[in-house]
């Protein structure tokens, strides 16, 4: 079976830094996890957790641990932040990543943050994934266990601004053919 929208949707999806003050609805959040949780990850050890972030003291809070040294002011406007957490991978996939010296479970929550925000953008949400965030700040006001890691928050909401033209380097630079 072939899809056709791939390639507009890959296209659609941006990182969006300008929000309307509209909420987001339960079941478009729902569709967004549910996105993420049919993710492939290594050994199907899901090494993920979303905490969804829609009340407005939380969100007030949550926007002050974004926006450190003058970063990510734009997350103020938005009606949703999920911050995702990073569970133990199961034993198959510990041991692999520890033979293999590849951190399975970061590679893991990229492609289930993707599959997040993909979902996102065919409900036509804008969302931006934050790396820069006080992490301990966010795990202290969302009550996470001390020991797990939050390597991501992802902002969501409507979009206030237009798509932006894609700059990319070209196929040249990025790829080759049976030699590096």
């Amino acid at each position: 079976m072939k899809y056709e929208n791939f390639n507009s949707l890959v296209l659609k999806r941006q990182s969006d830094r300008s929000y309307l003050p509209e909420p987001v609805s339960e079941s478009d959040i729902l569709k967004c996890i549910e996105a993420a949780r049919l993710a492939p990850s290594a050994c199907n050890s899901q090494p993920w957790r979303f905490v969804v972030v829609n009340d407005r003291n939380l969100l007030s809070e949550m926007s002050s641990a974004a926006s450190g040294s003058g970063m990510n002011k734009f997350v103020s406007q938005a009606p949703v932040v999920v911050a995702v957490v990073l569970e133990k991978m199961n034993i198959t996939a510990r041991i692999g990543s520890m033979l293999k010296n590849k951190d399975y479970s970061m590679l893991d929550i990229g492609m289930a943050v993707e599959h997040f925000c993909l979902q996102a953008a065919e409900l036509g949400l804008g969302t931006c994934i934050l790396g820069w965030f006080d992490e301990k700040k966010v795990a202290h006001i969302l009550g996470v266990p001390k020991g797990k890691r939050i390597p991501l928050l992802i902002v969501m909401g409507h979009p206030a601004g237009e798509n932006r033209k894609k700059v990319r380097k070209s196929m040249e630079e990025i790829s080759s053919w049976n030699r590096y």
